[in-house]
């Protein structure tokens, strides 16, 4: 799509919003979670996130407002989106290089001091053997406030994949897709494995565990950050194509409260050039 980056979000109900730098991106992103925390924690009612490995520079940045500002995460419960599966079905152990778990771990939640961190039992990490759970907290804490996350190369949001060629998923099938375990597209394994392992796709797993479609479009906002280069395609896509299950964010097109935020390099024509 030939539209070019001042004019992305025009005429689409999704609102774009454009900084200039990945660090910029990084710094509104933990504003923006600091500050819902703070609000609720006035109006003594719980904070509730769903939140990715990807984009991940915010956690420190979230962790250190916390600490300087005084703002406790003892109320804020964190759905974390995803985790990498074993060829069993089981959650990557916790010393695997790619475990999410540890992950979120070592940059967010051993990061805030001891008097402000989450309770151990608000860091939910969807569960293969009982994904329908995620779903059962959600409803009884009364929703997500608001969901981050990223978006895949083929529009995947979480690791909610697209249908393979030939196979038929209707889109209000699709978008009420709940938190489930599934397959990786070769796509989301290639390009995984460029961002995280020098482009060894041997070492991605081939199977994980998502929350669900359902559970990010209900929540109350969506706040999707793009900071990768090869997203400036797929985002052209997301605001101004089809809403189709072959690109899963298109469907945020239908949310009442959409923002994606996006470092000023994305908004660039995805121009071809030989280098």
């Amino acid at each position: 799509m030939e539209i070019p980056g001042h004019q992305l979000g025009t005429g689409s109900p999704i609102k774009i919003e454009i900084l200039e730098t990945e660090e910029d991106l990084y710094n509104d992103f933990a504003r923006v979670m600091a500050n819902k925390v703070r609000e609720n924690n006035a109006a003594d009612r719980p904070t509730t996130f769903i939140v990715p490995v990807g984009p991940v520079g915010q956690y420190r940045r979230f962790a250190r407002l916390c600490n300087t500002e005084g703002i406790s995460c003892e109320n804020l419960v964190c759905f974390n989106m995803d985790e990498y599966l074993d060829d069993n079905d089981e959650w990557l152990p916790l010393d695997h290089p790619l475990s999410f778990r540890a992950f979120m771990d070592r940059e967010l939640y051993s990061r805030l001091d001891e008097d402000k961190r989450i309770p151990k039992e608000n860091t939910i990490f969807p569960d293969p053997h009982c994904p329908e759970t995620v779903l059962q907290r959600i409803d009884d804490l009364g929703g997500i406030d608001i969901a981050f996350g990223g978006i895949g190369i083929n529009g995947h949001i979480a690791f909610n994949e697209p249908p393979e060629p030939g196979e038929d998923v209707p889109p209000q099938v699709f978008k009420n897709l709940p938190t489930r375990v599934l397959s990786l597209t070769r796509e989301t394994r290639l390009i995984n494995s460029v961002t995280c392992a020098r482009g060894n796709r041997d070492i991605i797993p081939r199977r994980a565990v998502t929350i669900g479609m359902k559970e990010i479009l209900g929540a109350r906002q969506i706040h999707f950050y793009l900071n990768r280069r090869w997203q400036s395609a797929i985002i052209r896509k997301v605001v101004h194509g089809p809403i189709t299950p072959q690109v899963p964010a298109s469907f945020f097109q239908e949310h009442p409260d959409c923002v994606l935020t996006i470092a000023s390099y994305v908004a660039e024509l995805p121009a071809p050039q030989l280098q």
